[in-house]
């Protein structure tokens, strides 16, 4: 098929352009303004470089471009298609929107090495992309250790014990599990196939044991443990000492969507959907992912501290994700894909909502926060929003791929995963609910807040209001994330 001449550098260029940022980022240290702008430049550049891929790709097309080719079966190869265009887009967008609550929030707090934030922000974008653009095994595992390294810096950004502490849970969870369990598993995939490349077919041949697959399979999901299945998902929760946009990042854009991306990348295109469900291995995955959603759905509803809420909420959706693709039904995959779209909008406006509580009341548990939404409607407003998004209700845009997922159980023959599904959104209303009705429905002897309009900085509120918006309007208007999740 003939490929238009732009896409042969687009996919580069996207992947490039807020690494080209960095280093007038750092120069423009003492110029905040300058700064910033260099920051947001390369966003808009990633994100129109992204867009001028669309029409290409849902008009069916694939595309591929190797960069280095090492030895038969090895190199490093970019691919451009459905699944990768959503999330490229997803986390293009949502890196614009973050840049502007980063400025509110970081300046209203008067927040040390901002400079370095940007710069470590920046270089997460870039492998996360990278990521979303890999063609084959390699040219994600390299991408998805780059992110972890990138996103340390801005997860111990505050460098005091706390922060170090969570640092080192988060690099020795990521990095041990990627280099323990990915990287044996990719060099014995590549032993037993002589490829790494993604197929929708998969590459695993007949003759290869169910013992192997099995085993396979395991070291995978656990391997790219940003996708928080647990047992490894502390190091989630625990990286909740850094700053509030940096969360954001972690938990709606790049680190644990990179997560849930490897593994379904993995499940379709490594193990093939159909070998999945002819082996059974879509129950060992089921199995793994339901036990996840609903044990951190039920910590969730014990905690106080409102970012480890969000933190424990992250991984029943994230477990989500897992589950839809595990069930190895088309519409299950389309849905899990979609999901991250979804979640991501959702989540993002939560985080930033408890980063502009924080900002503007220096509020961090639920237990002080009664009777908020008198002096901060517009948050608490969209975060009932997002709220809703997460749960999977009307109208916000989670419904949409949470109807997908549990018509893929069906499709599935589950119906135990249809129950889990339910069961989870119980939970999750049962979490979030109080703390939207104790914000607005208090009595005034309830409340700790007078009714005294006191917002966050207005670059804190602008962004967490466009993000609950295009939640509600994702309901609405689906098409576009649904196109892409289609292309599998």
């Amino acid at each position: 098929m003939d490929q238009i001449p732009f896409l042969s550098t687009a996919p580069v260029l996207a992947i490039l352009s807020s690494l080209v940022a960095v280093p007038f980022i750092a120069l423009s240290s003492k110029r905040p303004n300058l700064r910033e702008f260099w920051s947001f430049a390369a966003g808009i550049v990633k994100l129109l470089l992204i867009l001028s891929m669309a029409g290409w790709i849902l008009a069916g097309n694939t595309y591929t471009y190797e960069v280095w080719h090492i030895i038969p079966g090895i190199s490093i190869k970019l691919k451009v298609d459905g699944f990768g265009m959503l999330f490229a887009l997803v986390a293009s967008t949502l890196w614009l929107v973050t840049s502007m609550y980063s400025i509110g929030y970081m300046r209203g707090l008067k927040e040390h090495a901002q400079t370095r934030f940007y710069c470590f922000f920046a270089i997460a974008l870039s492998a996360t992309i990278g990521v979303a653009f890999s063609g084959n095994l390699l040219t994600l595992y390299l991408f998805y250790e780059m992110l972890s390294l990138s996103t340390y810096p801005l997860v111990t950004h505050h460098q005091d014990r706390e922060a170090r502490g969570g640092g080192r849970k988060y690099l020795t969870y990521l990095l041990g599990t990627s280099i323990g369990f990915a990287l044996p598993a990719m060099l014995i995939t590549y032993n037993i196939t002589g490829s790494l490349e993604f197929s929708s077919l998969g590459v695993f041949h007949e003759g290869v044991s169910k013992g192997t697959l099995i085993l396979l399979l395991l070291l995978f999901i656990f391997g790219f443990s940003k996708a928080g299945l647990m047992p490894f998902h502390s190091w989630l929760p625990g990286a909740m000492v850094a700053p509030t946009p940096v969360s954001a990042l972690l938990h709606a854009v790049a680190v644990v969507k990179v997560g849930v991306f490897s593994v379904i990348r993995v499940l379709t295109e490594i193990f093939g959907i159909d070998l999945l469900a002819s082996q059974g291995l879509n129950t060992i995955i089921c199995v793994i992912a339901a036990f996840t959603v609903i044990v951190s759905s039920c910590i969730a509803l014990s905690q106080d501290n409102l970012k480890r809420l969000l933190a424990f909420s992250t991984v029943g959706q994230l477990a989500y994700i897992v589950l839809g693709a595990g069930l190895a039904t088309k519409l299950g995959v389309t849905g899990s894909m979609l999901h991250i779209g979804m979640h991501a909008y959702g989540k993002i406006t939560l985080f930033f909502c408890a980063g502009a509580i924080f900002a503007a009341t220096g509020k961090k548990y639920i237990s002080q926060m009664v009777g908020i939404g008198r002096r901060m409607p517009i948050t608490m407003g969209a975060f009932f929003i997002g709220s809703l998004s997460i749960i999977g209700l009307p109208p916000c845009g989670g419904l949409i791929s949470k109807i997908l997922m549990l018509r893929g159980a069906f499709d599935a023959d589950m119906l135990w995963v249809i129950a889990i599904y339910l069961i989870s959104s119980l939970l999750n209303a049962a979490y979030f609910f109080p703390i939207f009705y104790k914000a607005f429905f208090c009595t005034d002897e309830e409340a700790l807040f007078e009714k005294k309009f006191e917002e966050a900085p207005l670059f804190c509120v602008i962004p967490l209001v466009i993000t609950a918006s295009v939640s509600v309007l994702l309901f609405f208007m689906p098409g576009l994330l649904l196109n892409f999740a289609r292309l599998m």
